[in-house]
């Protein structure tokens, strides 16, 4: 049996983990939440971290087939769009993304962003299956950190972006614009009716109390198991009064304004002004 084979990045700046993943037969690969490097002080961006992961996969002969990214991130810069000038792979987001879209382009006054995901290359939804040589890439639509989340399954590996963290860790938030505890509880619930022995690889890690290494595999039953927010046995109605008063005491992601307006343009830069410089709008008290 082919199984996907797995390599992972973690952005300590931003506590990202990003994921090579390919077919070993047909050498077929997908890179999963790339990070653009982004310094607030002095609004530099750094192609750093992508370019590593992608002379990881030429220096194992491997064909970049797709860009993956599992929902709009609001806490990094997505590499993304400089991937694809690179490899010429297609950008893959969950077709919802017009929806953020429709809530944060305005924000931005970003009056280039149609909500209409044509930024993107392939949307998809839930069901859709995209080719990786001999193995597939199935979507699962996963909302609820935000509406467009999706989880990407190739084999025995699920790739959940924010939607489930390690188990000590617990859940994502879910009071972004258009997030849902109640959405997200029913989106974890789908994932760990998987298969058991199922791989989850989780799009961030931070360190709780009495874990000194960061992680970011793990596996459903170990969630079932131990997940300190979401293991069996936690209803919808505890979870949604959990999760609503834990969100309701975290401050906004360091770098949402400057990750949303370039995400939701799949990782592109808003244009230059007519005086050549690109800006990055911080739009005062928007939060």
């Amino acid at each position: 049996m082919t199984v996907p084979a797995v390599q992972a990045w973690f952005d300590t700046a931003t506590h990202t983990v990003s994921y090579l993943v390919h077919d070993p037969e047909s050498r077929e690969a997908a890179i999963i939440d790339p990070v653009l490097g982004f310094t607030a002080n002095d609004a530099r961006i750094s192609t750093a971290a992508a370019d590593t992961i992608l002379a990881a996969a030429e220096a194992q002969g491997l064909r970049v087939r797709w860009l993956l990214e599992t929902h709009a991130h609001a806490d990094h810069l997505s590499a993304a769009h400089h991937l694809r000038e690179r490899t010429g792979a297609p950008i893959v987001i969950g077709r919802q993304i017009a929806q953020v879209q429709a809530i944060f382009a305005p924000l931005f006054e970003a009056d280039d962003v149609t909500p209409d995901g044509s930024q993107f290359d392939r949307l998809v939804g839930d069901g859709d299956v995209l080719p990786l040589g001999a193995l597939s890439i199935r979507v699962m639509h996963t909302p609820g950190h935000t509406p467009a989340c999706v989880t990407y399954v190739i084999d025995d590996a699920a790739f959940v972006g924010d939607t489930l963290f390690m188990p000590d860790y617990g859940t994502a938030r879910t009071d972004f614009p258009g997030g849902s505890a109640s959405d997200l509880y029913r989106s974890i619930r789908a994932i760990l009716a998987l298969p058991e022995t199922t791989r989850i690889f989780v799009g961030h890690d931070y360190l709780p109390r009495g874990r000194s290494a960061f992680l970011w595999e793990t596996t459903v039953a170990e969630q079932r198991a131990a997940n300190i927010h979401v293991h069996d046995g936690v209803s919808e109605a505890e979870f949604v009064a959990m999760r609503t008063a834990r969100d309701a005491t975290l401050s906004a992601p360091q770098l949402i304004l400057p990750s949303l307006q370039v995400n939701i343009r799949a990782g592109a830069l808003p244009p230059p002004s007519a005086g050549g410089h690109t800006y990055l709008r911080l739009p005062v008290g928007a939060l």
